[in-house]
């Protein structure tokens, strides 16, 4: 149980509840082992002299009281420690979400989505079973069997003795089973694993399975899955159910041996009929533990197994961390220098940037342009530390970026990125996200009512919007859409953002990193589901706002880089050239040789990219 030894210092808030649970459990035990001896000295009263009623009602009052008083103990005990593994539980889930946070973008590269979500769910419970049913029952067992085993010897050892000899096969078939138990769970939880992973990315990838008409392999593959999900349970349903039988014929036995043994001592006068009764009653009180004995080293068994698969996760080290200091980043723009940076993604040889050094004057718009595939969204990931340089490295005014917090250097950039995400949330909840006294940041609480309140009857909302959140959709070219919307800016977005077009969803993602005003403005490609008449009003709109930030663009439209301050041309991870528009095309390099061949595909295909459509999801409905 090494894995499950990490669960005890969640146990520590709560130690007086522990104690006062297993105390009662103590109780609960008492009065349950004292309801026998009472009926013991109640038969033996009958053989009495002048035995009267009143004595026999003293006795079954005293049987009752017994009862009620132990079954007050039992409610208690499993308040308190059913209860404080519910807390456990729910403290460890939010840990290990916190430390999901941490990890870089290296480990979610390398993990599946859906085992994460089996982890933070499925093993999460199995653990609470360990450290709450598990636990109570354990303690509740090994009292309960000092408790009848020292009364069953003070009525008979030699009855008492003989009655245990089956019991003594116990422990190697407890041994055995609950290897069994631990190996067949853990594969049962990888394949429930498996499973959360296949329901995850079908639901993320419904509209490109229903165009590549998948259904049916994509049902047959989970059913295929669910069938052999199926199947490990059934294996350990067998080896579970052949463990509680095994039990019960070995207490059955014992049962036999006492019907047996002790009625000749009955008859011989070594016992009373009440020691015989009490003895019997004891030795079936013993049977219960003896069986949920089976049951915990179960439950703790898939505890094992689970807290194992959770250390898993929580013992992965983030390699984004602050290396040398703790200093934060002030928020303003900076000198940013590259310094003979190369990166290459963990488990792979190739290097994505080779051996780059370029420095960025405060206020600069810089465009990195280059092939697909030439390194430009690698490059601005190193800014924000979505990784670290393999070599080389990345200064802020002269410091290296791991001097700085993560948190301080991250608040001070804005990141607008390839892949456009949006919460499930209200436009103005994803506008807003990150800024500190954002009335709609998701998980605030400011948007709890129901969809439709909190509106005027044109679909406004009632209060004045926070000004950064409408002055950012206005630059991004989203406000006069959003309030076409029914609900304006208090409109709920599906998953993703599904219910926007490609180009909204990107003014949203941009609106969102201009509401933060950072200091550093990364635009990695984002309007490239614009219209190029949009990406003119944007771009128009940026350039008196990007004066006071520095800003790095990655476009392959030269209507988006050619008024740069500085074009940075990549290919294949090296800086090949850099310099205004007019100089790269002076020279005649790969820069110009990237503009012919983008305008002789407009040339040929006579198309641009469109927002065509925008809103039309939206626009019909009510939210």
């Amino acid at each position: 149980m090494s894995h499950l030894r990490t669960i005890l210092p969640y146990f520590r808030p709560y130690r007086t509840g522990m104690l006062v649970g297993l105390l009662l459990v103590a109780i609960s035990n008492f009065f349950t082992v004292l309801g026998p001896w009472l009926l013991r000295m109640a038969i033996d009263a009958l053989e009495e002299p002048g035995v009267a009623g009143s004595d026999i009602a003293l006795f079954a009052g005293l049987i009752v009281g017994a009862a009620v008083l132990g079954g007050a103990a039992k409610y208690g005990m499993r308040e308190l420690l059913n209860g404080i593994s519910r807390r456990i539980e729910c403290d460890l889930r939010a840990d290990f979400f916190r430390h999901l946070l941490r990890l870089d973008a290296s480990f979610y590269g390398q993990e599946r989505t859906g085992d994460i979500m089996a982890r933070a769910t499925n093993d999460t419970l199995a653990v609470r079973q360990a450290v709450g049913p598990a636990v109570m029952y354990s303690v509740n067992t090994t009292v309960m069997s000092i408790f009848a085993l020292s009364l069953m010897i003070w009525i008979s050892p030699r009855l008492a003795g003989l009655a245990l000899i089956p019991m003594i096969l116990l422990p190697p078939v407890v041994l055995w089973f609950g290897k069994i138990i631990h190996t067949r769970f853990q594969a049962i939880q990888e394949q429930f694993s498996s499973i959360s992973t296949q329901i995850q990315e079908n639901l993320s990838g419904v509209r490109l399975i229903r165009a590549y008409g998948q259904e049916d392999d994509q049902a047959q593959r989970f059913a295929s899955m669910n069938e052999e999900y199926m199947d490990r349970n059934m294996h350990l349903i067998r080896a579970s159910g052949l463990f509680h039988p095994s039990l019960a014929l070995l207490t059955g036995i014992a049962m036999v041996v006492v019907l047996w043994v002790g009625g000749q001592e009955v008859m011989a006068g070594r016992i009373s009929v009440g020691d015989f009764v009490a003895f019997t009653f004891y030795l079936n009180l013993l049977t219960w533990p003896m069986i949920a004995l089976g049951w915990v080293v179960n439950l703790f068994q898939r505890g094992e197994a689970s807290m194992e698969r959770i250390n898993q996760i929580l013992e992965t080290r983030p390699k984004i961390v602050p290396e040398w200091g703790e200093r934060e980043a002030t928020g303003n723009p900076g000198r940013i220098e590259f310094r003979d940076v190369s990166f290459r993604y963990p488990g792979t040889e190739r290097k994505v940037i080779r051996n780059v050094s370029f420095v960025v004057e405060p206020g600069e718009t810089v465009a990195v342009v280059g092939p697909t595939g030439a390194g430009k969204s690698t490059l601005v990931s190193l800014l924000p530390r979505i990784h670290d340089p393999t070599s080389g490295a990345v200064l802020l005014d002269g410091v290296p970026l791991p001097e700085y917090t993560p948190a301080s250097l991250r608040k001070s950039i804005g990141m607008v990125p390839q892949d456009s995400f949006l919460f499930s949330e209200t436009i103005e909840a994803n506008v807003g996200l990150g800024l500190e006294k954002a009335s709609g940041a998701p998980g605030s609480g400011a948007n709890e009512d129901p969809p439709g309140e909190g509106l005027d009857p044109e679909g406004e909302p009632e209060d004045e919007l926070d000004p950064r959140i409408l002055r950012a959709a206005r630059i991004a070219q989203l406000d006069d859409q959003v309030r076409e919307f029914p609900r304006g800016y208090d409109t709920y977005l599906g998953e993703r953002g599904i219910n926007l077009s490609g180009g909204q969803k990107q003014r949203a993602t941009l609106a969102r990193a201009l509401a933060r005003d950072p200091s550093i403005l990364i635009l990695d490609d984002s309007l490239s589901a614009v219209d190029t008449q949009t990406e003119a009003r944007i771009l128009a709109e940026l350039r008196d706002d990007l004066r006071s930030r520095t800003c790095f663009l990655i476009s392959h439209r030269v209507t988006a880089v050619m008024n740069a301050d500085r074009i940075l041309v990549l290919d294949e991870g090296r800086l090949v050239d850099q310099g205004t528009h007019e100089e790269l095309m002076a020279r005649d390099g790969l820069y110009a040789a990237l503009l012919r061949r983008q305008l002789l595909e407009q040339e040929v295909t006579g198309t641009d990219d469109g927002d065509a459509g925008r809103g039309a999801a939206l626009a019909g409905s009510s939210g």
